[in-house]
């Protein structure tokens, strides 16, 4: 019998796989249900744009052919979206790709990756599967401590800090003085990496434009996804906004053909759809209030938001209230599932779903407090 832990790079004796939680039919079988809507995911509630769906229509008699490796046309149209040139976009099947491939290209046995102790998991654990060394930095007050992330950067010599702005699960939002601050705050030689996954929720004059830092040779790269705000998490694509010489090293990195067709067509049928969009962003922001405003009037305490999800405290046990939520189709994430019990993250959906929403919270949260 082959033991496979001493065939496998020796991180992975120390990981254990990435925990998705329970699927949707495991829900529904455990309590009986023929149909749930998940609202643990972050996903986008509310649909595709127009065009999107026949862009991917069309792509399926070129199902047989691999995409265009060079993907220009797609590098174009983003280019002119994000307020950068071609040359500076690195596409990829997900931000998720580019995080392995940049963490792939900065990181190896021995050196240093700083993450929030309270973000996506990911960054910390694609960093530890290529040999790094993990540093966690507390949030302050819910909020990225970009503070003290430089300052651990700075005492342990990392290559690469990764923050995610606006923040998951928090919500929270880097202020522009505040990102200026850390920037120079860093040690030479350390990379940052910005997932902005859920960017193109906020209106463009209230969100930084760190195309500006790549552009002026800072050592940035900024993530981008059409999973969120876009609503393709199912085609899985993303891209990196990056120096024209990392982008060469990127390519090295990743395998060819990295994005598929349909992918590639309906993320430039995303970006044409400019009018559906800037509606929908306000669509989503009505609906984020409402949630907010309902949950407080279900006796719990919202933090501000900015994205497609609302995360709140309750005064219940949040494993709890959420299993009573999945026995009437409601699939919310509990707070205990990243290390901050008491809470609860709800994602954003269309008016009726969160009248919904919060009615059951208001009724479970009662139940749970007699």
């Amino acid at each position: 019998m082959t033991d496979w832990s001493t065939l496998v790079v020796p991180a992975l004796a120390k990981l254990e796989p990435f925990a998705l939680g329970e699927t949707l039919a495991d829900v529904q079988a455990r309590h009986g249900l023929e149909e749930a809507v998940k609202l643990n995911w972050n996903e986008n509630l509310f649909g595709p744009l127009p065009g999107v769906v026949e862009a991917v229509r069309d792509e399926l008699e070129n199902l047989s052919l691999y995409p265009e490796q060079v993907n220009r046309a797609f590098c174009e149209e983003v280019a002119h979206y994000a307020g950068t040139v071609p040359e500076r976009i690195v596409p990829g099947h997900g931000t998720l790709a580019l995080i392995g491939s940049l963490a792939s290209a900065f990181l190896g046995p021995g050196d240093h990756a700083v993450v929030p102790a309270l973000s996506y998991g990911l960054y910390a654990q694609l960093s530890a599967v290529r040999g790094a060394t993990i540093e966690r930095v507390p949030l302050r007050d819910l909020a990225l401590d970009l503070d003290a992330m430089a300052r651990a950067a700075r005492e342990k010599k990392a290559r690469v800090v990764w923050i995610c702005d606006p923040n998951n699960p928090t919500g929270s939002v880097v202020g522009t003085g505040e990102w200026e601050g850390f920037l120079d705050a860093l040690p030479e030689g350390c990379v940052t990496v910005v997932d902005e996954a859920y960017i193109d929720y906020l209106p463009a004059d209230g969100r930084a434009h760190r195309e500006r830092d790549v552009e002026s040779g800072r050592p940035v790269v900024v993530l981008r996804s059409f999973s969120k705000f876009f609503g393709l998490a199912g085609l899985r694509l993303g891209y990196a906004i990056v120096d024209e010489a990392l982008a060469a090293y990127l390519g090295v990195v990743d395998e060819p053909f990295n994005v598929n067709c349909a992918g590639l067509a309906a993320g430039r049928a995303c970006l044409r759809a400019t009018d559906a969009a800037e509606r929908r962003r306000s669509e989503v922001a009505e609906a984020r209030e409402a949630l907010s405003r309902g949950l407080r009037e279900a006796g719990a305490e919202p933090l501000p938001a900015a994205a497609n999800f609302v995360l709140a405290r309750v005064d219940v046990d949040d494993l709890e209230l959420a299993d009573r939520l999945a026995g009437r189709g409601l699939l919310i994430r509990p707070g205990s599932d990243f290390g901050l019990p008491g809470y609860v993250r709800i994602t954003v959906g269309p008016a009726a779903l969160m009248d919904r929403v919060t009615a059951e919270v208001r009724d479970a949260h009662e139940t749970l407090r007699r």
